[in-house]
C-alpha cells in the first residue's frame, strides 16, 4: 500500500462505499503498524475503540477476556444511569457503577460516563417532579454523580437524547425539558463545576443523516453553545442501523460539519444489525467515516458478543454468542490498520463509470430520484413509532414509498400520507397533497406498528415521478 494515493482514486472508493470524502486527504499507515487487536489498531491513529459494558459480564471469563483484549474505553451500559445511581433521592447507590469503573481502571482501561441527565431511566421519585423542583433535583444529581467520578472519567454524556424525532427539529416534550429551554446549559455547566478535567458531550441518536432535521437542530444547539461559551466538549453519535436504517452516504459529512465547530465527535454506540459481507462493509463504512475526521477520537461498539446486545435478534455485534470474531470484526480491524486510505481501485477501465458517473442501473442526471430514510420514533411495550423521511435526489413531482414489515407486525395508524395496502405486510404511501420538491428538499410521514414481539425496523424505498 503506497502512503500517497491520488485524489481522484480516493475520491472513487470512497464512493464506492458510500462515504463522502469532501476534500479529506488521507495517508496509509506503514506495515509495521498494523494492529492485532481493535483498541491496538484504533490507537495507532491516535483513537480509542470502546464497548458498553454490563456488570453481568464480570460473571463470564469468555466476555471479559475479550473485553480485556480488544478494548480499551469501557461505557457502563446501565450501572451509571440515573436511576441506579440514585434510586432514593439523596441516596446514592455507588456500587453498580464502581464495579465497572474499578474493573476499567485496574485493567488500564478509560471509561464513558453514561449518562448523567436523560428523559429515560429516572427513578420513581424524580419521574413524578415538574418545574424548580425537578430542576434542583437534576443539577444536584450532575453535582454528586461528576465529583464522586471526578478524575476517573473520560468523557461524560451529560445529557442523552433530548431532540425529538420526525421533521420538527423541537426539544422533546419531557419533564426536563418542561424546567426551562435553558436545563441542557444548566446540566453541562453543573458537570463543568464538579469534573473539570472530563470531556463534556451530548449523545443522541438518529442524528446520522446530515439532511434531517434532529440532526440540524442538534448542531445548532452545538453551534450556539460554542459561540456563548457553555461548555460542551464533544457530541456523540449512538450509530444504531440496520437494513431500514443504513449508515447514510453523508455519514462523514454530519462528523465533519460537528468537528468544525470545535468539538471532537464520538461514536458511541454502534451496533448494526445484519450479518456476513452486508453487516461487514456497514461496520467499515463507519469506521472509515470516522477515520476520516481528525476530531473523530473513538468508536464505541454497544456490546461485546451478540447474545450480550439489547437487539440480540439481529446480531448486531463483532462477536457472536459463542465469542468468535465475525466477518465484521475482520473487516473494522483491517480497515483501522489502513488508516482509512481504501485499496487502490486503479483507474476506470474502458466501459467502467469514473467516480462521477452513473454506474449500471442508476439513473441519469435528468431521471427523477428520491431516497426514503427511516429513523426510529417513540416506543412502548406492544407498539413503536417509525418516521420515513423523504429527499428528492432530482427536482421530482411526486414520490411514492414503500414500507415492508415483518412478521407478525402490522401498522395501526399513519399520518401525514395517504397510504394503499397491496400486500399483508407491504404498505405503500403517497403524498396526501402534492408531492413535488425541489432537489435536496425533504418530506416525512410517519406510522404506529404493533409488532407483536418482533422489534426489527421495517425496511423502506422510495420512488419518484
Amino acid at each position: 500500500m503506497t502512503a500517497r494515493m491520488r485524489r481522484s482514486r480516493i475520491a472513487a472508493a470512497i464512493a464506492a462505499t458510500g462515504i463522502a470524502m469532501s476534500g479529506i486527504t488521507l495517508a496509509a499507515l506503514p506495515a509495521s503498524a498494523a494492529g492485532a487487536t481493535l483498541h491496538e489498531a484504533a490507537a495507532e491513529s491516535g483513537r480509542y475503540f470502546g464497548s458498553a459494558m454490563a456488570a453481568h459480564y464480570l460473571n463470564n471469563s469468555q466476555t471479559t477476556s475479550i473485553l480485556n483484549r480488544e478494548f480499551n474505553m469501557i461505557t457502563a451500559e446501565n450501572e451509571m444511569k440515573m436511576d441506579a445511581m440514585q434510586p432514593q433521592r439523596g441516596n446514592f447507590n455507588w456500587s453498580s457503577g464502581d464495579r465497572i469503573v474499578n474493573w476499567a481502571l485496574q485493567n488500564g482501561k478509560q471509561v464513558r460516563g453514561h449518562a448523567l441527565a436523560w428523559h429515560s431511566q429516572q427513578p420513581g421519585w424524580m419521574q413524578s417532579m415538574e418545574g424548580p423542583q425537578l430542576r434542583q433535583a437534576m443539577l444536584d444529581h450532575v453535582t454528586q454523580v461528576a465529583t464522586y467520578y471526578r478524575g476517573k472519567i473520560h468523557s461524560w454524556d451529560v445529557v442523552n437524547e433530548a431532540f425529538a424525532d420526525g421533521s420538527s427539529g423541537a426539544r422533546r416534550n419531557s419533564n426536563l425539558q418542561r424546567t426551562g429551554d435553558d436545563w441542557i446549559e444548566a446540566a453541562f455547566r453543573a458537570a463543568r463545576a464538579a469534573d473539570p478535567q472530563a470531556k463534556l458531550c451530548y449523545n443522541d441518536y438518529n442524528t446520522d443523516n446530515w439532511d434531517h432535521a434532529k440532526t440540524q437542530a442538534v448542531y445548532r444547539m452545538v453551534r450556539d453553545f460554542k459561540q456563548r461559551g457553555v461548555p460542551i466538549d464533544c457530541v456523540g453519535f449512538q450509530a444504531h442501523f440496520n437494513s431500514g436504517n443504513p449508515v447514510p452516504n453523508n455519514y462523514h459529512v454530519t462528523l465533519q460539519n460537528f468537528a468544525d465547530l470545535g468539538v471532537d465527535v464520538q461514536i458511541t454506540e454502534l451496533d448494526i444489525e445484519g450479518s456476513g459481507q452486508s453487516q461487514a462493509e456497514q461496520f467499515d463504512g463507519v469506521v472509515q467515516a470516522c477515520l476520516a475526521v481528525t476530531r473523530c477520537t473513538g468508536i464505541t461498539v454497544w456490546g461485546v458478543k451478540d447474545t450480550d446486545s439489547w437487539r440480540s435478534y439481529g446480531t448486531p455485534l463483532l462477536f457472536d454468542g459463542n465469542g468468535n470474531k465475525k466477518l465484521a470484526y475482520h473487516a473494522v480491524l483491517d480497515r483501522l490498520n489502513s488508516g482509512g486510505t481504501p485499496a487502490d481501485p486503479g483507474d476506470p477501465g474502458p466501459g467502467d463509470p469514473g467516480p462521477g458517473d452513473p454506474g449500471p442501473g442508476d439513473p441519469g442526471p435528468g431521471t427523477p430520484s428520491c431516497t426514503a430514510t427511516y429513523s426510529e420514533g417513540e416506543k412502548w411495550n406492544d407498539r413503536f413509532n417509525g418516521i420515513v423521511t423523504i429527499r428528492a435526489d432530482t427536482n421530482i413531482s411526486s414520490w411514492t414509498a414503500t414500507v415492508q414489515l415483518q412478521w407478525p407486525q402490522y401498522v395501526s395508524a399513519t399520518w401525514n400520507g395517504s397510504p394503499t395496502w397491496p400486500a399483508e405486510r407491504t404498505m405503500v404511501m403517497r403524498p396526501a397533497g402534492n408531492g413535488s420538491l425541489g432537489a435536496g428538499q425533504t418530506t416525512s410521514f410517519g406510522f404506529t406498528v404493533m409488532h407483536g414481539g418482533n422489534w426489527t425496523w421495517p425496511q423502506v424505498s422510495c420512488a419518484a415521478s
